[in-house]
């Protein structure tokens, strides 16, 4: 599975959401925080906060589920390039990956964050697993062929990238209503937790298996643990929609799309992720960097430095629990990731490039932390969905955009300042999206409207259902 409570009703269409500016913080004082427990100190304080783990059965299912999950895409993650390698010879048609992913990514992450907000979204996360599972076994007949063919390697990924574009703005609207309004952090740092885990187990045990194995059962591995991610999505309690809940069309795009651009601080949120992504993604040219350092046994280290660094971030994420200014974490990390890498382009030691891309990874984490809580506990249940779509753009065009940009600017100024240069821009740009977008600065979890709004409806659905 590739990777929020009762549902909370939102703002008819068309309202003050749509078309006018939010009413301040200030017309109503702040709520008390949610949790009034003493704070953990020593150790404790650095590990994760185990508490939506330890109050919801569905999150711990929907947690489990997918680590087995991205485990197991990781696998053909490896695979897919691996094979197409083999059969190709080409460099090129490696790429073309990304090429075939791409518009489906873009046109289905639109429609699935609507259709997950007017369908029931277990159903729906449901019914793209097992499609993702059919897509899986695709695979490994082919690979089982004893003349395996090329054009279904590119035909599963351009499905796989439909299927999960669909699927993740149901996941990620699923959170809010199974965790409580107050845990929504701590359930963004564990989920950032298992995502890391699999993003560093997954490659590394893909590349053993399928030196050693063959493709074949990399393949099967990957069935294998969309069969067991299944079993346990399937047994989360029902999600319909919301009462409110348009049906999926271009207009209730658009109207996400309105409350998005009236919703200043998380603009600030898709704006800051996607210029650091683009500016200062590094990943195409790091073999290239290996090379110019004298250093191609580094360029594993290299590429597993960013999810190492976020991985620490993860396992000692107990304090994101207790920050409320949300945005000004999300800018001081995105700034942070920029110089990072800026440094990685700059130092000459290969040892120094590894600690500056582990900082960089780090970095990057705490702003998805923080984004994400943003995200979970401000956006209304009836349009989580749309806005998750909209995020699921940001954080993943972004990334492939960098791509290409970071390979075109070192092919004409060299590959060190297309990486050093890419870090000063991004640490540039998030400052100046910072001065243009006081809203982001500004945002603090304890007083921010429609965090409040949130909160209160919970805590109103809590005592009704008592």
């Amino acid at each position: 599975m590739t990777d929020h409570a009762p549902p909370a009703d939102a703002p008819p269409a068309g309202g003050p959401h749509a078309d006018a500016p939010p009413p301040s913080a200030a017309d109503a004082p702040p709520l008390p925080a949610a949790d009034d427990d003493a704070p953990p100190s020593g150790l404790r304080a650095l590990l994760p906060d185990l508490a939506p783990w330890r109050a919801s059965r569905d999150f711990r299912r929907l947690w489990v589920s997918g680590l087995i999950s991205t485990f197991g895409s990781f696998l053909t993650f490896v695979a897919l390039p691996v094979q197409i390698k083999e059969l190709t010879g080409s460099a090129a048609a490696v790429g073309a990956i990304g090429a075939v992913e791409l518009v489906p990514l873009i046109v289905c992450g639109l429609y699935g964050g609507a259709l997950a907000d007017a369908a029931d979204k277990r159903r729906l996360i449901v019914w793209t697993e097992a499609g993702l599972a059919v897509l899986s076994a695709a695979l490994l007949g082919n690979a089982l062929l004893p003349e395996p063919a090329v054009w279904p390697l590119y035909a599963v990924a351009a499905l796989s990238s439909a299927l999960t574009a669909v699927q993740r703005p149901a996941l990620d609207a699923l959170w809010p209503r199974i965790v409580a309004h107050d845990q929504l952090p701590a359930a963004t740092a564990l989920n950032s937790l298992r995502w890391t885990v699999g993003g560093v187990a997954g490659p590394a045990v893909a590349g053993v298996i399928v030196a050693y194995a063959g493709l074949g059962p990399a393949y099967a591995a990957d069935l294998g643990t969309f069969v067991v991610s299944l079993v346990l999505v399937a047994r989360i309690a029902a999600q319909p929609a919301a009462r409110e809940a348009a049906k999926p069309s271009l207009r209730a795009i658009a109207e996400g799309a309105r409350y998005a651009w009236g919703r200043k601080e998380l603009l600030g949120t898709y704006a800051v992720d996607l210029a650091a992504m683009f500016l200062a993604m590094p990943l195409a040219v790091l073999p290239f960097l290996a090379d110019e350092l004298h250093a191609r046994w580094a360029l594993g280290l290299m590429y597993a430095a960013l999810p190492f660094g976020a991985l620490l971030v993860s396992v000692t994420s107990g304090w994101t629990s207790r920050v409320r200014r949300h945005g000004r974490m999300v800018v001081a990390a995105a700034l942070l990731w920029g110089l990072a890498v800026a440094a990685a382009g700059v130092v000459g030691n290969v040892w120094l490039v590894l600690l500056f891309l582990a900082v960089a990874g780090g970095c990057d984490m705490v702003s998805g932390i923080f984004r994400g809580a943003m995200w979970n506990q401000t956006i209304p249940d009836a349009l989580r969905g749309r806005l998750a779509g909209i995020e699921l753009l940001s954080y993943s065009v972004g990334p492939q955009l960098g791509q290409v940009r970071s390979g075109g600017l070192a092919a004409w100024w060299g590959v060190r300042a297309s990486v050093w240069s890419g870090g000063l821009l991004c640490a540039g740009a998030v400052g100046l999206l910072a001065v243009c977008l006081p809203g982001l600065m500004a945002y603090d979890a304890r007083t921010d409207v429609h965090a409040r709004r949130l909160r209160e409806e919970r805590a109103l659905a809590v005592r009704e259902a008592a």
